[in-house]
This record gives C-alpha cells, structure tokens and sequence, in this order.
C-alpha cells in the first residue's frame, strides 16, 4: 500500500503531510499509515484518536505512525493505543532518519520519541515538487509561535517562532510554479510573527514583496491566516500595488469584545480590527476576510457574545472558522470559570448562521461579473476571492475567466469564456 497520510487541521499539517510522506519514502518506509494530528481542541484530539483506531481496522498489517500537535503535547496518550507503532514529535516528524526504525525494524526502549519542541530554533526550507492532487500549493514560510494565548496549547505543540530563509522560500515557490502550479499559499503557524530571527530582520510584507518580484510568472499568491496587529507597512504596499496578491485575508480574530479579547490575552482590541479591515479596504475594494472566532469563551456573557456577533457584519467577515471554547489541559483558560457547553453550541450556531449571510450577500454580489477562476478538480474553482464556482467541463490547473450565471447554496456557478489574462 505505500505510505498513506490523514491530515487534521491547519494548513500547515496538509503541507507538511506531504513532507512527511517524501521523507518516509526516501527513508524506505511501506505499508504504514502516518495520522498527522491537531491539538487545537479536544475535539481534533478525540477524532485524530478514532482515526488511528480506524486505521488499524483497515489495514491490519501496516505499521500506524502517530505525529503532529497532539502527538506533541498528549504523547503518552497515543503512545497508550495498542493501535500505534510508533509516536514522532513536531521536532523530528519531517527528517528521513525518523523513520527508519520503522524500515529496519529496530528496537525501541520506547514507542514515543518525542522530544523538548521548545529547543527547537530552525525551521528548515523543506523543498517539494507539488501537492498531490491539487492545483494550489501551499508553501511553509513560519513554523511556532512566541506568544501565550491564555486558550492556546499550539506554542507547546510548535515551539518558539522560527523563520524559512526568503531565499530558500523564492526557490521553492519557482520549483513549484516550473510544475505547474498557478497558486500558491504561504502558510505557518504565526506568519505575521516572520523574520526576526533572520539575518537582517525581513517581514512577512518584505517576503511578499519579494516572491512577487522574483517569480514574475506566479498567477496567485495567497497568505493564510495572519495576526492582523502584526501587519507591517511592507504588506500594506504589497497589497495596494500587486493584483497577483489575492485579495482574501483570513484574521485570527478569535472575538468581537475587548474583555474577551484581554482575557484571551490578544494584542488587539475590537476597534483594532475594524481599523484594519477598513484600511485594507481602502487599499483593495474588492477584499474579503475570513476570521477565526472562539465562542462560550470562559466568563462569557450575552452582551460580550453579541460583541462578537455584531463585528461579523460591521466587518463583512464572509468566511468563518468558529469553534465552540475547547479547555486544553495546563492552559490558563482551562482554569477560569467556565461557560456551559450547550450555550457555547449555541452561540456557534449563530456565529455560523451570521457568517453564512454574509457570505451569500458576497455571492449575489458577483452574479453577472467575469471573475479569474483557478479550477482545483474537475468543475470546480475558486475566485480570487476564493468562492467556490462550479464550472461544467473544465479541468484541474486552468485559470480561466468566467461568467457567474448564478449564486448556490455552496457558491457560485459560471460558464468559462476563455483563459484568465
């Protein structure tokens, strides 16, 4: 069977899944199943665990591979399944040798090979050829996180921020665009926090800037989740100057109300997040934002939920992440007096259903228009907006203009006039 992946969460795990599976190969692995786990909530953390038992079921005689966030910090847990042969920290999951336990079938005093993520200070320019499957790619520019959310596990999971050289970034993005591919997405677990640690202190507006000079035949770039406050003047202009920067932005905003916001311990307030969508507004019309919102936050009350519901349309947040407050062990949040669980369901559900309307309000929006649309699998694309359109009779890989006829339930549906300039 090969080596197969199950990815859970982030973008950054369905990039490095690929990384994983390049070095599990080049390593001589087979027959063995690697579950690349999250640990965002206790949720990620259960399913990652039915994953592995689900894995076993269906294939008896493959070696099970446990990695990832919840591997980094719930080790022991995975390493308790019967189910799994073998647990691999953050630190080691995308080096070859790792594996090779696996291979030549040596003895382990123990299962779980994790180790300190906090020691970790480089975060290596791992270079792949594509994504399988997939018209976009997604490229790691940032990996850890220095700051302390009082709701976060991630930096345990991560470690310390650390940055890909530019150089080494502009390299892989070339490698890909030379393959084929029409989009690219830099992503990492805080990627507005990149460049200190390198020489000469880049940003992440710099590194922008600077793949877009240097790969002059890259269509789309896109940047996944950004810490908004962290935004730097380089990005600003960047966005401003270069249509090639999709113009969708997706905010960790985790909450509309300024105590949420200082118990969460974030460095923005409500009007923070305002000013910025406005100004990037200012710079680009046709900009739209994704957020990602916590609800039934510990101490919660209606009036600071409403906070949160009302941002959702004062900002137009189109495309929403809400998750119902998950406690995660050894977290300050995980003390504080907690919020019952079906309230929390039930204001996600209203999160969701605001977010739903303004993302239909986007959608009729566009009925009539020629938009640019990067078909990812067969029918099916994305504007640069990144709303679904389905497109009968097109192909992975083509970036066409297109006439939206329609708005739908999931989307939009256009017909291709021609190739996109």
């Amino acid at each position: 069977m090969g080596v197969e992946t199950l990815t859970f969460g982030c973008r950054l795990n369905v990039y490095e899944a690929e990384v994983m599976k390049a070095e599990a190969q080049k390593a001589g692995l087979d027959n063995a199943v690697i579950i690349n786990t999250c640990a965002v909530t206790a949720e990620a953390v259960r399913q990652a665990k039915q994953a592995v038992r689900k894995a076993r079921r269906n294939h008896p005689e493959a070696r099970i591979i446990v990695t990832g966030c919840a591997a980094q910090t719930e080790a022991r847990s995975f390493g308790d399944m019967a189910e799994v042969d073998l647990v691999i920290g953050n630190a080691d999951k995308l080096k070859a040798e790792s594996y090779q336990p696996m291979v030549f079938g040596t003895p382990l005093n123990d299962k779980v090979q994790v180790n300190d993520i906090m020691s970790v200070r480089e975060t290596a320019g791992h270079l792949i050829e594509g994504m399988d499957g997939r018209a976009r790619a997604f490229v790691q520019v940032q990996n850890g996180c220095d700051h302390r959310c009082t709701f976060c596990i991630i930096p345990f999971g991560r470690g310390p921020s650390r940055s890909v050289p530019m150089g080494a970034v502009v390299e892989q993005i070339k490698k890909l665009v030379g393959n084929g591919y029409r989009e690219v997405v830099l992503t990492g677990v805080d990627i507005t926090s990149y460049g200190p640690d390198l020489p000469g202190a880049p940003s992440l507006g710099k590194l922008t800037q600077a793949i877009l000079r240097h790969v002059p035949d890259l269509p789309r770039l896109r940047i996944s989740s950004i810490d908004s406050i962290e935004a730097d003047e380089a990005l600003y202009e960047v966005v401003a100057s270069d249509r090639r920067l999709m113009p969708h932005l997706h905010l960790s905003l985790q909450s509309g109300d300024d105590m949420i916001l200082k118990r969460m311990k974030r460095r923005h307030s409500r009007d923070d997040a305002l000013t910025i969508v406005d100004k990037l507004r200012s710079l680009r019309p046709n900009m739209v934002f994704g957020a990602d919102i916590i609800t039934g936050f510990p101490t919660e009350t209606d009036e600071m939920f409403e906070n949160t519901l009302r941002i959702i349309g004062e900002a137009e947040l189109t495309y929403l992440h809400v998750f119902p407050y998950s406690p995660r062990p050894g977290t300050p949040a995980a003390r504080m007096p907690q919020v019952d669980k079906r309230v929390a369901r039930e204001r996600a559900a209203s999160l969701r259903d605001e977010g739903d309307r303004q993302f239909a309000k986007l959608c009729a929006s566009r009925v009539g228009a020629t938009e640019a649309v990067l078909i990812e699998r067969e029918g099916l694309g994305r504007t640069e907006q990144f709303v679904p359109v389905l497109v009968p009779g097109t192909q992975p890989g083509e970036l066409l203009a297109v006439r939206i006829t329609e708005a739908a339930s999931e989307g939009l549906v256009g017909e291709a006039l021609r190739q996109a300039a």
